[in-house]
């Protein structure tokens, strides 16, 4: 009887421990929940810039932000430097889902969405601040509800910076200097920007440029500072020319029917923590521009900075290019274009 009376007691027992463990982790449609109330997810993030550019340092520290400020429940896994995905290749998985969130250039984005080609328009920001104050209202609005038509959110806009010009045949002092040379491009307006300028474009990935330049397969390159640094051109072109021509950007984006079925609690923490990352990217921006500039300098290159009186007459050469992304960018491109044209 006694033995009776003690398994009775042990399975009673045992009953209440495992209710009691069964209830300390409350469940939320079937996903764990942290301490915090975060539901464990693990979203991955591909990029292609070198880990050491600003725009990388930002990306690797938003995804470490997000995981330590959710205490490790919302994971951000990186794959960087082209690892897991081409940037030809990153904007079809983000917006099929292969991948919840890329990175990839404003150029890129803009097969998809013609507007996001504003940033190629020559001469269209003057100023960082300039530019900051137009993605921080309407005009950074429209690009990412546009964006969000197609099935991308834009977290946030990443400033690379300036795009400048480097050439090995002479100083570029105006848009006629030009003339006859062969430019590597970086997308179909800076190329109608150098045809109007009476050179040729030549199009080439950016780990193609170096060997271009070294055996004078091209003349010259567009790109912006920072990375003419990381690729040596200081090694294969004697001239840099400043005039800020383009303000160049690339998005942190997430697939919109992931970024739909997050907890709102999950959002908040994202958006949160991306305008932070924005904010300081866009200062590196400026401080690396300056920098990486004078480093070219002091390994040899000759920079010549285009007057700011000057510049009216670059643009106005460069109206091709301002025609070409009219035509192709429908209503809201020419919204853009307005919004920020002060001439």
């Amino acid at each position: 009887m006694k033995k009776w009376i003690k398994a009775i007691t042990f399975i009673m027992v045992l009953t209440l421990i495992l209710a009691a463990c069964n209830t300390s982790k409350p469940q939320t449609s079937g996903a764990s929940v942290s301490g915090d109330g975060y539901e464990e997810t693990t979203i991955r993030l591909a990029y292609n810039l070198p880990q050491d550019h600003h725009i990388s340092k930002g990306i690797e520290q938003f995804a470490k932000d997000v995981t330590d400020k959710s205490d490790g429940a919302v994971k951000v896994q990186v794959y960087p430097a082209g690892q897991l995905l081409s940037d030809k290749d990153m904007n079809q998985s983000i917006l099929s889902g292969g991948v919840e969130m890329g990175v990839n250039s404003a150029t890129l984005w803009a097969s998809t969405v013609p507007a996001m080609g504003i940033f190629d328009v020559p001469y269209v920001f003057t100023t960082y601040e300039e530019a900051g104050e137009a993605l921080n209202g309407e005009f950074g609005d429209k690009l990412r509800t546009a964006m969000e038509e197609k099935g991308a959110k834009v977290l946030l806009f990443a400033d690379y910076g300036y795009a400048q010009f480097a050439n090995n045949k002479r100083p570029l002092k105006s848009p006629s200097d030009f003339e006859g040379l062969k430019i590597r491009s970086i997308g179909d307006i800076p190329s109608e920007m150098i045809k109007a300028y009476g050179a040729s474009p030549v199009f080439m990935g950016g780990g193609e440029v170096y060997m271009a330049l070294q055996r004078n397969t091209v003349d010259g390159a567009t790109s912006g500072t920072t990375a003419m640094l990381q690729r040596k051109y200081d090694e294969v072109t004697k001239y840099l020319t400043i005039n800020n021509y383009a303000y160049l950007e690339f998005i942190l984006a997430v697939n919109q029917d992931y970024w739909n079925g997050l907890p709102e609690k999950t959002q908040t923490l994202l958006t949160e923590t991306a305008k932070e990352t924005e904010d300081w990217i866009r200062l590196q921006a400026e401080a690396e521009d300056k920098l990486t500039a004078k480093q070219l300098e002091e390994k040899g290159m000759e920079v010549y900075v285009v007057p700011e009186e000057d510049l009216l007459e670059w643009k106005e050469a460069a109206k091709p290019a301002w025609d070409a992304f009219s035509k192709n960018a429908g209503d809201l491109g020419n919204k853009l274009l307005e919004m920020v044209d002060k001439k």
